[in-house]
């Protein structure tokens, strides 16, 4: 396959870019700059360009840009950036694909659990209704919508609502391992908030999964089976990395530094199911946090 690549050097996008390119199938890259390569596509999402020539005979689009959710406090400021690298850019990209000659026949743009607000100790999956109301919910609400203009052109379009992904290297979990190897790592807040994660193995895996499976569209939830409590997830780190994790992080003090990232990220309680993923077949090679810590910090 063609496959062409927005976010390629992200974690996601560099792990998906190697995996792609080693299986035989030609990448793309969508970058913000004059191509250089035969192998970059230009595109402007500012300026409303996308170079759609250089996409043409390209079989999916796997949107994955966007600027880092966090941690790091959201200013007004930076809110806008979030929403601008996400809505704008998305319906940029959806549009263009949807007025080419020859569209490639899947979109896979990039979401997140964040979707779904605070569900408590609720499980929710795809066909649990209306988003949360925050700001991070309603900002994958506009993602997706803005996704969905490639529609219009006949394109599949697929939402990857993706939790916590785990690589040491980057990411969540890649910013706290220092202070989890010195010992003193916790749980934030009481502990009690469900976090929905995946391993970037699986992740790559389910983003080529969907694009094989032709008839999943829409929200897919890109989260393990098995989402654990903050304190199970904090305790799971500790023993794959045999470090105590006895200070807890007052939420009060992740307010004061995080402020709304704290509440619509941090502190928030999000027990996510993949019903879509597992119901169409998919397999995880690490379905539980144990498992999924060894073998990314092993």
């Amino acid at each position: 396959m063609r496959i062409a690549i927005s976010g390629a050097s992200g974690l996601v996008g560099a792990a998906l870019s190697q995996d792609l390119t080693a299986a035989g199938h030609e990448v793309l890259h969508l970058v913000r700059r004059p191509a250089r390569t035969s192998a970059e596509v230009a595109w402007d999402p500012a300026g409303q360009r996308v170079d759609t020539e250089r996409l043409e005979g390209t079989d999916a689009v796997v949107h994955l840009a966007g600027a880092p959710i966090g941690p790091r406090r959201w200013t007004h400021r930076y809110k806008v950036v979030l929403h601008d690298s996400r809505v704008p850019a998305t319906r940029t990209l959806a549009t263009a694909l949807a007025g080419m000659r020859r569209p490639p026949s899947a979109l896979l743009s990039a979401s997140a659990v964040g979707y779904y607000g605070d569900t408590g100790r609720a499980a929710v999956d795809e066909d649990s209704g209306a988003s949360g109301t925050d700001f991070l919910a309603a900002l994958c609400r506009r993602w997706e919508e803005a996704a969905g203009a490639a529609a219009a052109g006949g394109v599949r379009v697929v939402n990857l609502r993706s939790g916590i992904v785990l690589d040491r290297r980057g990411g969540m979990l890649g910013t706290v391992l220092p202070l989890f190897r010195l010992g003193l790592g916790g749980p934030l807040g009481d502990g009690r908030q469900y976090v929905s994660w995946i391993s970037l193995r699986d992740e790559v895996a389910a983003i080529r999964f969907l694009l094989d499976h032709d008839t999943v569209r829409g929200a897919v939830d890109l989260t393990a089976p098995h989402p654990v409590t903050n304190a199970e997830y904090t305790r799971a780190i500790g023993r794959a990395l045999r470090r105590p994790t006895p200070l807890p992080v007052p939420a009060v003090a992740m307010r004061a530094v995080f402020g709304d990232f704290a509440d619509s990220a941090a502190l928030v309680s999000q027990r996510v199911l993949p019903a879509r993923l597992t119901d169409a077949g998919f397999t995880f090679a690490h379905p539980d946090i144990d498992s999924a810590l060894r073998a990314v910090l092993g």
